[in-house]
């Protein structure tokens, strides 16, 4: 049963390999990369129906002046620019915590477990669900700090789970049920 399971996600892919050639390509794509209004607006009629599109025309064009007049920096300018210097912090901040957190650990050794993997594969796709509803009521900071407090509780119990697992023959299900956890709270999170 385990090789099917494994096997099903090609299912997915397939049939995104057979459908994407039937989709338009983006009409911000055309305009501003391309410069094709024309297939711009056969892409926006394609997929908002027909009807007079005009200002979502504008609003990429006001969109392609704004990226015309914004300066490429390279990295060394980005690095040397003081205006841009706190939001470089907060980057390395969060993709350094991001390495440390735990999180390679947990996915490594959930191919070692084969229906500990599938667990955890839905716990990330039910996370991706949360996150996406719950960003725009909390914020991303919110869910920054929050993922991590909670990721950190999950990992204090997780360490006193696993030293009693020897005493309690069901504390081996209670720690499957943390990692999943630790994976939901480490997508809604970081």
């Amino acid at each position: 049963l385990w090789p099917w399971l494994l096997a099903s996600s090609g299912l997915s892919a397939l049939v995104q390999l057979v459908t994407l050639p039937f989709f338009p390509d983006s009409p911000s794509y055309l305009l501003i990369q391309k410069g094709n209004e024309e297939a711009c607006r056969k892409a926006i009629r394609k997929l908002w129906g027909e009807g007079d599109h005009q200002a979502e025309i504008d609003d990429i064009m006001k969109e392609k002046d704004a990226m015309a007049s914004t300066k490429t920096l390279r990295v060394l300018e980005v690095i040397k620019e003081r205006s841009l210097r706190w939001q470089l912090y907060i980057l390395m901040t969060v993709m350094t915590t991001l390495q440390l957190c735990g999180i390679n650990a947990v996915e490594f050794e959930e191919y070692l477990i084969p229906y500990v993997s599938l667990g955890v594969g839905l716990c990330e796709c039910l996370s991706s669900i949360l996150c996406s509803t719950l960003i725009d009521r909390f914020g991303r900071k919110v869910l920054l700090w929050g993922g991590y407090m909670l990721m950190c509780s999950v990992l204090a119990l997780l360490t006193m789970t696993l030293s009693l697992q020897h005493r309690f023959f069901w504390m081996h299900y209670f720690s499957v049920i943390l990692i999943f956890l630790f994976v939901v709270f480490y997508g809604i999170g970081p």
